[in-house]
């Protein structure tokens, strides 16, 4: 079996990201079966970045499946406090450990990582570039939520331009049939140009607005994001752009009743506390579901598709 890394949501063919979600679909219906398929193995978290869900939820997984994990939760705690680079570092663990999950503030980290590893690495965040492991989360949500990946209007809404939540899971819905998208921001938070042509190349259909009120009625999905505070260069943009895109009952109450409405978290203020308890609030199912698709993703990386 060759070695596979997983840095990108298009690593992973559409049938194989099918074949993850449906073996997240067999462990959450039958989770005994799966307690000692890691035995022995051992996964190595590499934060070099903050993260609470994202680290825990491939520590639990992995455990969750018999395996051990090791690792560092920040750059400080680890010897890229003195200069280490992330090639190095990868190649020290690679004798450790037998797959790796890397967080970095840097685009490209974890690839430049995978370019040199002799075990897997999955990126686990790179900077306002991608996060594939929560893409797979937030299509195991869809679909477990929907009962389908295609033909849907998707809403995003929020910091479309640092979040790389938002455009991994655009390229991951363009990849299925009869799915249409709106993007709801402001101007300077719009979706890069590089996604954008990429939606046109596999004739997605996409709007930009930037009022979410005329919008929701039309969603049967909807994204919201953080205004990200850690990507900006000015506190005065953040400050001016932070309270931009809001989703409070109000503004619910003209949504479809099946809507679902989804957020990567930290959730900051883009939600407000009330929509918690509405039905059609999936976020923190999100949070859950994330768990059994590293629990899948782990499995196929380290016996194979």
């Amino acid at each position: 079996m060759s070695m596979r890394h997983f840095i990108d949501i298009t690593d992973l063919s559409v049938e194989e990201v099918n074949q993850t979600i449906a073996l997240a679909d067999a462990i959450i219906a039958q989770p005994d079966q799966y307690r000692i398929r890691m035995v022995g193995k051992k996964l190595a978290t590499l934060f070099f970045e903050p993260s609470t869900r994202t680290r825990l939820s491939f520590e639990a997984a992995m455990m969750e499946l018999g395996g051990n994990v090791l690792g560092f939760s920040s750059s400080d705690s680890s010897s890229a406090a003195k200069g280490e680079s992330v090639r190095d570092t990868i190649r020290t663990v690679s004798c450790y450990a037998d797959i790796a999950a890397i967080r970095h503030p840097k685009e490209g980290a974890p690839l430049a990582a995978a370019e040199v590893s002799d075990i897997p690495v999955v990126n686990a965040g790179d900077g306002g570039h991608n996060h594939p492991t929560q893409t797979l989360t937030d299509l195991l949500t869809i679909h477990r939520e929907k009962g389908r990946l295609q033909d849907m209007v998707i809403g995003v809404c929020g910091d479309l331009k640092f979040g790389r939540t938002v455009h991994s899971l655009l390229t991951a819905m363009s990849r299925y049939a009869g799915n249409s998208i709106i993007m709801i921001s402001p101007l300077e938070l719009s979706v890069p140009s590089y996604i954008k042509e990429e939606l046109k190349k596999n004739g997605i259909s996409f709007k930009e607005v930037t009022d979410l009120d005329e919008v929701i009625s039309k969603l049967d999905m909807l994204y919201m994001t953080r205004v990200q505070r850690e990507r900006f260069f000015n506190e005065a943009d953040y400050l001016r752009l932070k309270d931009s895109c809001i989703l409070n009952m109000d503004k619910l109450a003209r949504s479809k009743k099946d809507l679902i409405i989804m957020h990567p978290l930290p959730r900051v203020n883009e939600i407000a506390r009330q929509v918690d308890d509405d039905p059609r609030a999936c976020y923190f199912k999100q949070v859950r579901y994330g768990k059994f698709i590293r629990m899948a993703l782990i499995i196929k990386l380290l016996e194979g598709f």
